[in-house]
């Protein structure tokens, strides 16, 4: 049976394939589950608008994605933290922390957009890479400072 895939789905395709599988695993999983629809002239038409739908969502979500990044390239995150003798940090510095004073700033960015490989713990200027996008990274200057 020749089936669409509405979801990526393993080691059969991705979105909008048509693949062909056998009747029972159409019938009793794909179809239920809503992961595939029976291939037809008019599901196939179905397919293609979303497709195009979210391709101009995607377009829409990059360019937001780009005017962000751009405003984030051009600020620099200042996080004050206590610390002791010899300037050694009480704790580090984590993706939450930035995010939080990136939130105060007026910047609504995820923790979770924000790649720190480790929690930074030093005084210093650190250059973070934030992912607003699947296609759109970009650098902020993150200043640790003591209180």
């Amino acid at each position: 049976m020749k089936v669409i895939l509405r979801e990526d789905a393993d080691k059969l395709g991705k979105t909008g394939d048509v693949v062909e599988v056998k009747d029972g695993y159409a019938r009793n999983f794909l179809i239920p589950k809503k992961m595939a629809l029976e291939s037809t002239p008019g599901s196939l038409k179905i397919i293609e608008e979303n497709k195009k739908i979210a391709l101009l969502r995607q377009n829409r979500e990059k360019r937001e994605a780009e005017a962000v990044g751009k405003r984030l390239a051009s600020i620099s995150c200042t996080v004050v933290v206590k610390t002791g003798e010899a300037d050694k940090l009480f704790g580090s510095v984590t993706a939450n922390d930035i995010s939080r004073v990136l939130e105060n700033e007026g910047l609504k960015i995820d923790k979770r957009q924000i790649l720190l490989e480790d929690p930074i713990k030093e005084l210093g200027v650190y250059q973070v890479p934030v992912k607003l996008h699947q296609d759109v990274t970009t650098q902020l200057k993150v200043w640790v400072v003591k209180e």
